[in-house]
């Protein structure tokens, strides 16, 4: 039967059993460090000062855009926490190469196969700057760019590495905080972008799927 057949749901979970033993680099913890990350790779990102993963899901926001929802989620081992990191529009990366500051990204929902996007509409919970999923394998756009950045002195993303994702569009930065939906998704933390920088701003690649560095890096 074609892959193409089966639910989002299962390919997910096929993906993650099969995909560790075609690599080099396996599923790694948040303790693991120093791993460098390349297009391909499938990663969590974790929200620094709520340790709450980067997450979406097949729920829809009730107001603004009314696109696909994402939050931030608190268990580490949710498959709906994993996103794919892809190269922009129109690029001539592959992948295994690697992702340098000040590169701009898109990730890519694994289960859902949407863009994590921004734009205009106002977040929810905190009238900043709404963030969604958007698009699929054959429809994204600019409002899946973002702007990688890196703290500190590196300049090859790596794992446990403390990075902020500004929007390209917007010049939002990927955001979050203590503020938590009711009901539907209740517990999870609102995802939103915001125009300054601030210590909400900080995120770090944690468990993962880490493709190995090609061989023309």
């Amino acid at each position: 039967m074609a892959l193409s057949l089966f639910a989002p749901s299962v390919i997910a979970v096929l993906f993650l059993v099969l995909l560790p033993d075609r690599v080099s680099a396996s599923d790694s913890s948040a303790g693991g460090g120093g791993v460098k990350i390349t297009y391909g790779s499938v990663i969590k990102l974790m929200h620094e000062r709520t340790k709450f993963r980067l997450h979406s899901h097949e729920i829809s926001y009730g107001s603004g855009s009314e696109q696909q929802s994402v939050t931030g989620f608190p268990d580490a081992d949710d498959s709906n926490s994993y996103w794919i990191v892809r190269p922009q529009l129109d690029s001539s990366a592959r992948q295994g190469d690697l992702i340098s500051h000040g590169t701009t990204i898109r990730l890519q929902h694994m289960t859902t196969r949407r863009w994590l996007h921004s734009h205009l509409h106002a977040s929810p919970l905190s009238d900043n700057l709404e963030v969604s999923c958007f698009g699929g394998d054959d429809e994204s756009e600019t409002g899946d760019h973002w702007k990688l950045e890196i703290e500190g002195a590196g300049k090859i993303w790596k794992q446990d590495q403390r990075i902020r994702l500004r929007h390209v569009d917007t010049g939002g930065y990927l955001h979050s905080h203590n503020k938590k939906y009711q009901r539907v998704i209740a517990g999870q933390l609102e995802v939103c972008g915001v125009e300054e920088k601030r210590p909400d701003n900080i995120w770090f690649a944690a468990e993962g799927v880490y493709l190995p560095v090609n061989g023309n890096n």
